[in-house]
């Protein structure tokens, strides 16, 4: 996902992917670190074979991989849903229409979440918690839409959410032939700038036979086993509609946060304009306002972040060992200066009021993940799949000329990166300069300097397809808090010198002889950064004028960039290109060995998952799929986070105590699968997905079938909602019902 720096793709992912993980990348930038949907991969459990002969091992090894079978597990690429297995095992058959409507009918918010149009007037249903960024930038200390609510009577009265952008995915084409030409006889470090140079070139193409209609992005698929060029139908003008209070968006808080059961109305309206108009959307879906019934097949459509699958053993323990803890220690900390300052004032509660709720979010994420890579024996299952398959490429001499150097690869690169981990993510990855307006600044500085260098020579943030998503994210008029600006930065200064050291070269340069608090003060409240038109003037005047710009953001900015570039291009051609290089082996050996009849990694990208509605069995009790109005009611104490809005106190005894509520699937999904449609086999919708139960933060590593839910929200009480609580007859006329 392209983010405009650290902070900003940090507060968008933070308060909006409501169910987060590491990427893969974590260099992209800090936010990577806190956010970015949760990334999962994984093949069901093994099928292990005897192997009679020897040189039959390679040619059986396909019978070790984890059998597909009847696990509803994968989250699958619209041109390779497996079709034939959903057929068997839920006698339904989802053809090529039914999965290119549910393409078109399927958004992606820029922003970290997926959508699903509506109405043919370009309406969008999304989570609550996928629209915090935009009911925060719309909020003022008069009027508090996350407390009070919002709902558009008209048209005109919707609100442009700033920065807000929203795509469809309209084609796409494989180039993986491409990619491997480009690259052939080249040594890894000159093939990752290569194969970066190459996507550049056919994203460009790409958008040039547009003749400017499409955004088009390079998608990289089982770790490099596959390359393609999606071309996406992008909206830049999109307005909210409607969302409910978050006490009933977030009904529960943190305590039930991946539990279930649940009460959430985690839902909110979106419209896409064009040409200041709704955009016609007739590629839309139908809802069912029954919902679902308990066995019921489901399907949902989304954007899946990133998920970790397919990594080696090493890279798991890479993870389990540095990267989780240090996360947990950073975030954990800073989510109790939010907490104390929130105490601060009216202005500083408001302003933190949805942060601190994406930070508890995903440090329960972080903690569970750890608690998964410290469990043993599924690190041995992890164990025994790899070695399973160095096995099948040993055992073919051709195989092993071509692959066996993968996993040494692959470890190479992690011993490397550990040399340097923390200097590269506080520096370049700016964990030691978080905030908003440090994010501007190191993009208004490296952008103008990289739009200097021919297209494909550039940082890929900053080539000509991606500046117009970078431009109206960096221009959008969003409100700025200073003292919560000033706040972070004291906490990443203060962070950086504890990890990096006193006597660091960057402890050095960044602090001289000034307190972290002291220099944060000076920095931010003497800055401009957080005028839109300061910022447009400064990228717009290029080099010379960020040159001549005495902004102390930006002149900190120009005195980090050099060293943070170094750190870069060392992480690049020492860690990620073997990296890459090694996870391109094993994704060819397995497609070699095994077939391509498997998913890849999530990678925030249009996928496809099925299962269906059932509960599951924990600690010898049933937990029903199901939950009903009534108990919300028995459930509010009237005190947070268990509190009511004074709107559903008052419609009590109009709502239906029986209304389907919240539900549970078996689908497999993760962060960025936020917003996602959950869709009958006939097409309808029936739910919104907005969580998972706390079995499935492990599912970014492996996936277990009989305890992995997806909780969604019931069409059922959307619509009761929309009809009895809020008096919003004019949505649900807008929207296509069915029995």
């Amino acid at each position: 996902m392209k983010s405009l720096g650290a902070s900003i793709a940090e507060e968008v992912l933070v308060s909006v992917a409501y169910r987060t993980t590491l990427h893969k990348s974590e260099h992209a930038s800090v936010c990577s670190q806190l956010t970015g949907g949760r990334l999962v991969y994984h093949m069901p459990a093994f099928i292990l074979v005897n192997m009679i002969m020897t040189r039959l091992t390679a040619a059986l090894a396909m019978l070790s991989l984890p059998f597909l079978g009847y696990a509803d597990e994968g989250m699958w690429t619209i041109d390779n849903f497996p079709a034939d297995t959903v057929s068997d095992k839920y006698d339904v058959r989802i053809g090529d229409d039914w999965l290119r409507k549910a393409q078109l009918a399927t958004t992606r918010l820029e922003n970290g979440c997926t959508g699903s149009f509506a109405s043919e007037d370009g309406l969008v249903l999304t989570n609550n918690h996928c629209t915090w960024g935009c009911i925060r930038n719309l909020s003022t200390a008069e009027r508090n839409l996350s407390d009070e609510g919002f709902m558009a009577r008209a048209r005109g009265e919707e609100l442009q959410c700033p920065g807000q952008q929203i795509s469809v995915l309209v084609d796409f084409e494989e180039v993986t032939d491409k990619i491997a030409s480009a690259t052939t006889g080249m040594d890894e470090a000159a093939a990752n700038d290569e194969r970066k140079a190459e996507l550049t070139r056919l994203e460009s193409a790409c958008e040039a036979a547009s003749k400017g209609t499409r955004s088009c992005e390079a998608v990289t698929l089982y770790n490099g086993g596959q390359y393609f060029i999606y071309e996406y139908k992008r909206y830049d003008d999109v307005r909210l509609v409607f969302a409910p209070e978050l006490d009933i968006a977030a009904f529960g808080g943190d305590p039930d946060n991946f539990n279930f059961p649940r009460w959430c109305l985690d839902m909110s309206f979106l419209r896409v304009y064009e040409d200041g108009k709704p955009a016609h959307t007739p590629n839309h879906l139908r809802w069912r306002a029954g919902g679902p019934d308990a066995g019921d097949p489901v399907f949902i459509t989304g954007h899946p972040g990133s998920t970790d699958r397919l990594l080696t053993v090493a890279q798991l323990k890479f993870q389990r060992d540095v990267m989780l803890p240090l996360w947990l220690l950073r975030y954990s900390e800073l989510r109790g200066r939010m907490m104390a300052w929130q105490d601060t004032s009216e202005e500083a509660a408001r302003t933190v009021q949805q942060r601190i709720l994406g930070y508890e979010n995903g440090i329960k994420v972080r903690r569970n993940q750890l608690k998964a890579l410290q469990n043993d024996r599924m690190i041995e299952n992890k164990a025994r799949e790899e070695k399973s398959l160095r096995d099948a490429v040993a055992a073919d001499p051709s195989l092993q000329a071509e692959f066996g150097e993968a996993w040494e690869l692959i470890d190479r690169s992690l011993a490397t990166h550990r040399n340097f981990y923390e200097e590269h993510l506080f520096i370049e990855n700016a964990a030691g300069l978080a905030g908003e307006l440090y994010a501007y600044a190191k993009t208004i500085v490296r952008g103008t300097a990289e739009r200097e260098k021919p297209n494909s020579e550039r940082i890929r943030t900053y080539t000509d397809t991606a500046l117009p998503q970078l431009e109206q994210r960096l221009f959008a008029a969003r409100p700025i808090n200073k003292e919560f600006e000033e706040l972070q930065l004291t906490f990443s200064l203060e962070k950086m010198r504890e990890w990096l050291g006193p006597d660091s070269q960057w402890v050095h340069r960044i602090l001289g002889k000034e307190a972290p608090d002291a220099l944060a003060a000076s920095l931010v409240s003497g800055t401009k950064l957080d005028d839109p038109a300061f910022r447009k003037e400064l990228w717009e005047g290029g080099v010379d004028a960020v040159n001549e710009s005495d902004d102390p953001l930006i002149r900190l900015a120009a005195a980090v960039d050099p060293g943070a570039r170094a750190l870069r291009k060392r992480y690049e051609d020492e860690v990620e290109a073997p990296r890459i290089r090694g996870e391109e082996m094993i994704a060819d050996a397995r497609f070699r060995i095994y077939g391509t009849d498997t998913y890849p990694d999530a990678t925030f990208t249009l996928r496809v998952t099925y299962g269906a509605v059932e509960g599951w069995q924990e600690r010898g009790e049933e937990v029903k799929p199901f939950t009903r109005t009534s108990r919300l009611f028995e459930r509010a104490t009237g005190q947070r986070p268990f509190m009511l809005p004074d709107s559903w106190s008052a419609a009590r005894e109009e709502l239906d105590s029986e209304t389907p509520f919240n539900f549970v699937a078996t689908t497999d999904i993760t962060g960025g699968n936020s917003g996602s449609p959950m869709i009958a086999a006939d097409g309808a919708l029936v739910g919104l997905a907005f969580d998972g139960n706390i079995h499935s933060i492990a599912g970014d590593y492996w996936f277990d079938t009989s305890t992995n839910r997806t909780v969604g929200v019931n069409t059922a009480i959307m619509l009761e909602a929309l009809k009895t609580v809020y008096g919003a007859d004019h949505l649900v006329e807008e929207l296509s019902l069915v029995d």
